[in-house]
């Protein structure tokens, strides 16, 4: 069985196919033929190097991934041989406060694949039967795998948190990536007015397509002072942050009074100058979010099922390109998600 590896940190010459053993089966385990995976900016950093996070090498990545289910193991009747699916990329203990709450992604053994364990970039893999969730044939493998985390992500942060609503303006600042994107097409389907950051025309343009009413190259204009004039000086009702330093600032600013900044991440760093004054005296709301819980899932699988949200497959590459996939995304020429393919 190939699958795509790295054996010590680095930049993306560090990843490498290897054959290793088929996996084995256990009861309760679904043996999933991988036919789709894409790549998260997760699956960067964790090659890279994280200091305050050691992982173990070395490392198969990938969270997201669709196919075939091949073979289930003793007592799993939810699925069976056959059936095209995609991977719920999270795992959680089940049992503890958080978990019975309903809130998995606060649960103290949230697990990610890819993350806290050997990830989905292979060409098989053996997985948890709760993890398997059927697709109809209309979904393309690629378009599945391209989905989950960030879909999920998303909808905590738009949704679940952020109560979006039809008619709020909403700020996504790098609407190219593949939370971006995500966040453009549940923003849409609530009715919400879109404004959208990106690095180059052709991004602004992709994302007027996604339905932005407003799209924003923040390499020639002032983001701050656009989001400003198409509101009438009032400011956005929900702000999309996970680029981080660069942009908190503006964030802060950009939001309306009483008005909510979501973030799940920090692409460009995870310090930035703040100003209280603004968080306090206009009665801001900051919300962290990591990945989502099941009822979230499920919201978002039915999304996709109808085809009232879609993904954005920037484009399909084989694995042995997975090198070239990566320098892709961290030249930021990337528009949605890269899915590779055995």
């Amino acid at each position: 069985m190939k699958a795509i590896r790295y054996h010590r940190h680095g930049g993306p010459e560090v990843l490498q196919i290897d054959n290793l053993p088929e996996p084995s089966l256990r009861d309760g385990e679904v043996l999933f033929e991988v036919k789709a995976a894409s790549i998260n900016r997760l699956d960067l950093w964790l090659r890279q190097g994280i200091p305050s996070f050691p992982i173990d090498l070395p490392r198969i990545p990938g969270a997201d991934a669709a196919g075939v289910v091949r073979a289930v193991g003793a007592g799993v009747t939810r699925v069976t041989p056959g059936q095209r699916a995609l991977l719920n990329p999270a795992e959680s203990c089940g049992h503890c406060e958080f978990c019975g709450a309903g809130e998995m992604s606060l649960c103290l053994e949230y697990r990610i694949r890819g993350e806290h364990a050997d990830g989905v970039q292979r060409e098989r893999v053996a997985v948890p039967a709760h993890a398997v969730h059927p697709i109809p044939d209309s979904m393309s493998f690629e378009e599945a795998a391209a989905a989950p985390l960030v879909f999920l992500t998303a909808w905590r942060m738009m949704v679940t948190r952020g109560r979006v609503k039809a008619g709020d303006w909403v700020l996504v600042h790098g609407a190219g990536a593949g939370v971006g994107t995500a966040c453009l097409a549940i923003g849409k389907a609530f009715g919400a007015r879109l404004i959208a950051t990106a690095s180059s025309d052709e991004k602004c343009a992709k994302a007027q397509a996604l339905g932005a009413e407003v799209v924003i190259n923040h390499r020639r204009e002032d983001t701050l002072r656009r989001v400003r004039a198409v509101t009438g000086k009032r400011g956005a009702d929900l702000v999309v942050d996970y680029i981080g330093k660069e942009t908190w600032m503006t964030s802060l600013l950009a939001a309306r009074r009483g008005g909510t900044i979501v973030t799940c991440g920090a692409t460009t760093g995870y310090d930035p100058v703040e100003d209280l004054r603004h968080v306090f005296f206009r009665q801001l709301q900051i919300l962290g979010c990591t990945m989502g819980n099941n009822a979230e899932f499920a919201a978002v699988l039915r999304c996709l099922v109808q085809g009232t949200v879609r993904p954005v497959v920037d484009s399909v590459m084989p694995f042995r390109d997975v090198a070239e996939a990566h320098r892709k995304i961290e030249s930021r020429g990337v528009f949605g998600k890269i899915v590779l393919v055995p």
